[in-house]
């Protein structure tokens, strides 16, 4: 019997117009975009009707994110798709976390709110930014950006994929340096270097709203990103560190097949996470959420 995982995207994969369809046919969605709405006014008109340009603000992608994942994750279960294991890239994480019972819903979107605000917060404080380098070994990226004081290798996705973060002032050289090597970089729809030691202070304050948040027992297997491994006890810890640390989702997605999981669900508007995990194994099965429920019913 197939073993499922919830796999919860991160920034990038956002469009205007994102969860409409879904709040349009599903009771279950409206009722956490209504929920969202009720904390942060606006959360719905933001996914469905704004801009590009508002939706890649930090404190605006995230809490949209949210609100579409979680709905999308609670029309599945609705529906008895109920996953066997969870794990979250960046952003996800809290939404995978909150799916898991650690949060309720209030405290999940309050808190990705927050993050969001002091994630941006710490963007706007240099001049950064983020991209994909692809074509080249985790070792020869990693080699490059030990040449610039303030390049980081921050994502580790897949098998020649790594994303990193740094200065925009180094970040020109860097991407020459990985050209000359026979690798190329995409720019991320992101603003920020975030899973970077510039996001040290966001991290630390993120902390200390966790610590005055309800976390509860998990009811649900959670994969850290920080660890690669099933969440530990110490919530606030794993959850803050990783706004400053690296993604471990190479890792992740081995230790989750390891321990038995052969279905993986992305549950976010793209297909990032897909792509990666069927890089990382091609034993496997990886599908987003949307192809998943035409399967389900039958479309």
């Amino acid at each position: 019997m197939d073993k499922i995982a919830f796999v919860f995207s991160g920034q990038g994969d956002q469009f205007p117009g994102m969860g409409k369809d879904l709040y349009e046919e599903y009771p279950v969605a409206q009722r956490i975009y209504d929920l969202c709405d009720s904390i942060r006014p606006g959360t719905s008109t933001q996914c469905f009707n704004s801009t590009e340009e508002e939706l890649r603000e930090t404190r605006n992608t995230q809490p949209c994110l949210f609100a579409m994942e979680l709905a999308a994750a609670s029309i599945l279960i609705e529906k008895g798709v109920v996953p066997d294991a969870l794990a979250g890239f960046s952003l996800g994480e809290v939404v995978a976390a909150t799916v898991s019972g650690i949060f309720d819903d209030k405290t999940g979107f309050r808190l990705v709110c927050k993050r969001g605000e002091l994630m941006q917060g710490e963007a706007e404080k240099f001049d950064t930014a983020m991209a994909a380098v692809v074509k080249l070994t985790s070792e020869q990226v990693q080699d490059i950006c030990r040449r610039y004081p303030d390049v980081y290798p921050v994502n580790f996705n897949c098998p020649g994929q790594i994303t990193v973060s740094g200065i925009s002032s180094q970040m020109t050289d860097f991407l020459a340096d990985v050209k000359a090597a026979g690798g190329r970089a995409i720019p991320l729809k992101v603003k920020g270097a975030f899973h970077s030691p510039f996001m040290k202070a966001a991290a630390e304050a993120f902390e200390r709203e966790l610590n005055k948040a309800a976390i509860k027992e998990r009811n649900i297997v959670l994969y850290s990103d920080v660890t690669a491994e099933v969440y530990t006890n110490d919530v606030a810890g794993l959850l803050s560190k990783q706004i400053c640390s690296p993604v471990q989702w190479e890792k992740i997605i081995r230790n989750m097949i390891t321990d038995g999981i052969d279905t993986f669900i992305e549950i976010g508007p793209g297909k990032t996470l897909t792509n990666m995990i069927k890089k990382i194994s091609t034993d496997i099965k990886a599908v987003n959420v949307i192809e998943y429920l035409a399967e389900v019913e039958g479309c």
